[in-house]
Order: C-alpha cells, then sequence, then structure tokens
C-alpha cells in the first residue's frame, strides 16, 4: 500500500483543535469530517447542502466526539464579506482555528476550452478557486493563533497534469497548486501555519462519477480510504512540511 495511506493515526491526534471543512456533506468531506472529530477535533461543517450537513452533524454528536458547528454557506454565491462573517463565528465560538481542509468542489463541464460556456466557467472559479483564496485570506489572523496550524487543499491529477476536455476544472487546479504554494512560501518565515495539497485519487465520490458516468462506482474505493492521508496533513505529525503537492497514493 502506498505510503500515505500507511499512516496510523494516534486516538488524540486533533484532540482540542478546531478545523473547518468546506464540502463537509458527503464524499471525502464528510469521511474527514467523521475523522477528524474520531481524533479529537471540534470540526466546523461548511456546505450549501444543509439538510445533509445536519446529518454529518448528528453523526458525530450521536458518536460522543466533540461537539461540531454548522456553517451553511453556498460557495457559489458567497462574497468576501460572507467568508469575513464565518471568520468571525468561529472567532467568538472558539477563539482560534487550528486548520482548514478545502474540500468543496464544483465540477462543470467536460468540453473543449473554444466551446466552454463562460457562466459555468466563472461558477467553477468562484467555487473551486476564489472561495478557497477568500476563506483563507479571511483565516489568517485565526490561525496565526494556533500552535501547529495547517491548511490543505483538495487536489487531483488533472490539476498537475493538463488533460484536454477538462475545462475550468482542471485550469482551477493549476491555480489552486499555485495559490498552495503561494500561501506557503509567504506564511513559512512568520508563522507557525503550514500549508499543502493533496490529490487524493479516484474515490467514490459524487463529483467522479459525475465525472466518468461510464465507470462503476462500485470498483473504486469509499473515501474512507484515503483519510489516513488527510490525518496526516492535519495533524501535527506533518509539522514544518509546507508547499508540497501529495498524492494519497505516492509511494
Amino acid at each position: 500500500m502506498e505510503a500515505l495511506l500507511k499512516y496510523t493515526a494516534p486516538a488524540d491526534l486533533l484532540a482540542d483543535r478546531v478545523v473547518l471543512i468546506t464540502g463537509a456533506a458527503g464524499g471525502i468531506g464528510r469521511a474527514a469530517a467523521l475523522a477528524y472529530a474520531e481524533h479529537g477535533a471540534t470540526v466546523v461543517l461548511c456546505d450549501r447542502k444543509q439538510a445533509k450537513l445536519e446529518r454529518v452533524y448528528d453523526e458525530i454528536e450521536s458518536s460522543d466526539w466533540p461537539q461540531p458547528a454548522l456553517m451553511p454557506l453556498d460557495l457559489a454565491k458567497a462574497t468576501s464579506e460572507n467568508y469575513q462573517q464565518v471568520a468571525q463565528k468561529i472567532s467568538q465560538e472558539f477563539g482560534r482555528l487550528d486548520g482548514i481542509l478545502h474540500n468543496a468542489a464544483e465540477l462543470g463541464v467536460l468540453a473543449p476550452l473554444e466551446l466552454y460556456d463562460l457562466g459555468v466557467w466563472g461558477e467553477v472559479m468562484q467555487v473551486n478557486l476564489i472561495a478557497p483564496f477568500l476563506l483563507t485570506r479571511a483565516c489568517l489572523g485565526l490561525l496565526r493563533q494556533s500552535q501547529d496550524a495547517s491548511v490543505v487543499f483538495t487536489s487531483a491529477d488533472v490539476a498537475r497534469a493538463a488533460r484536454p476536455y477538462w475545462g475550468a476544472y482542471g485550469v482551477c487546479g493549476f491555480a489552486v497548486e499555485g495559490l498552495m504554494q503561494t500561501f506557503a512560501a509567504e506564511l513559512a518565515g512568520s508563522t507557525s501555519i503550514r500549508v499543502n495539497s493533496l490529490d487524493p485519487g479516484p474515490v467514490r465520490t459524487a463529483l467522479r462519477a459525475r465525472a466518468y458516468p461510464g465507470e462503476d462506482p462500485a470498483a473504486l474505493p469509499l473515501p474512507e480510504s484515503v483519510i489516513p492521508a488527510y490525518l496526516y496533513l492535519m495533524g501535527p505529525d506533518s509539522h514544518g512540511t509546507t508547499g508540497q503537492a501529495f498524492a494519497a497514493h505516492q509511494e
């Protein structure tokens, strides 16, 4: 098995930490939220799908893990003021933030760039690039108050090697990798905040099903299979590692 997926997290890996997760209502976001909570974190659940978000909340609460917080937000419509409000609410409730997992994503359409719908292009850019930029920027003050903060961007193979027809999703992925590296470089010298990206590889998610409609979902591993990598990057064992583009299946 690949190196990152062999990681075994201590039971108290994220004890007393506050972690914000976007796209927390399903897929990798839900799996990460449950795992982070199980390992001691207070998770702030962010997604536009409030009913599904509440189910994740109930799963965590019924497991007697630290009580989570709900932060419903539609990233396609959110403004910079909305992200400032998110940061203010976290500050009022917890006084600090120890991590952000940027997991929310919009696929858009698979089409040649010359034919790509401009409205869809803008929406994908808004969710996949502008939202994580604005949210990270709004939360930097809170992250600086942590002794060991981690920001993790969920990436993809098409964000690191271009493939035809992936359009705005692929282009955004390249931009997010640059955003990750820039934040990491700017924060490395003066803060304890580390910033990395992680390509989870093919897993059974709704976005994957839309991208590969002819694929048998049952042939893919569940989101839980890549969670050891997400635990490693969010926890203290990755302290000092920043500006790196990881893949869950790399050796």
